[in-house]
Formats: structure tokens, C-alpha cells, sequence
């Protein structure tokens, strides 16, 4: 008997603790195309560095997976620092995060520059 009430102690501390932990909230992205840059620079996201953030349906996250200079010169006058760019991206967003899988750059339009007379 003194072991079928521990048996049962047992399993309902198990359970509680179990229950307390928070759900981990997980939404996938499949070849969605997003706009990427600097989190703190462009998206005004908290944070003491220049860090990779993408902007997905609105919202802003920052990218784990990924780094601002995986993608040139973040300090260039079209680097993540100085520009917002276009970008394919599949991953997932877990607890306020993308966690990049992939991330394809899109060609930016080059605009021709008036000729001076």
C-alpha cells in the first residue's frame, strides 16, 4: 500500500510540473517572401547590436539561424543597416523568433540615376 501511495505522489508531482510549463507557440513559413533587414537599425526592435530581423505579415522578429553580415557589408549603403530588402524565407517562428532554414535574397531593382545635361 505504501508503495502505490508514493506511486501515485509520484505521478501527480510528474503531472503538475508537466502542466506548468508554457506551450511553445510554432508557426512554419514555407518560401514566403518577407522583407529582411537590421533589427535594431531598421525595425527599431530592442537591442544593443545589429542583429538580422525580418518583418513576416507585419511583425518583426529577430532571426536565429542567420547574421546581418552572412549577406555583405550590413554597414554598406545597401547593407541591412541602410536598407530594407526583399527575401524568400522558409522556417519557423517559435516564442517571438524566426529560426531560419532558408533565406534567398530577391534581385534589387536598380533605378537608372538621371543623366546631368
Amino acid at each position: 500500500m505504501k508503495k502505490l501511495s508514493l506511486l501515485i505522489l509520484f505521478a501527480a508531482f510528474a503531472f503538475l510540473a508537466k502542466a506548468q510549463e508554457k506551450p511553445t507557440k510554432t508557426t512554419k513559413i514555407e518560401k514566403k517572401e518577407v522583407e529582411i533587414s537590421c533589427g535594431e537599425c531598421m525595425f527599431k526592435l530592442p537591442g544593443k547590436g545589429c542583429d538580422l530581423a525580418a518583418r513576416i505579415d507585419g511583425a518583426a522578429y529577430f532571426v536565429d539561424g542567420k547574421k546581418t553580415d552572412d549577406f555583405g557589408d550590413a554597414h554598406a549603403e545597401d547593407g541591412f543597416c541602410n536598407a530594407i530588402r526583399k527575401a524568400t524565407v522558409t522556417g519557423e517562428i517559435i516564442n517571438g523568433r524566426f529560426k531560419a532554414k532558408t533565406i534567398q535574397l530577391l534581385a534589387t531593382k536598380k533605378t537608372e540615376k538621371p543623366k546631368s545635361k
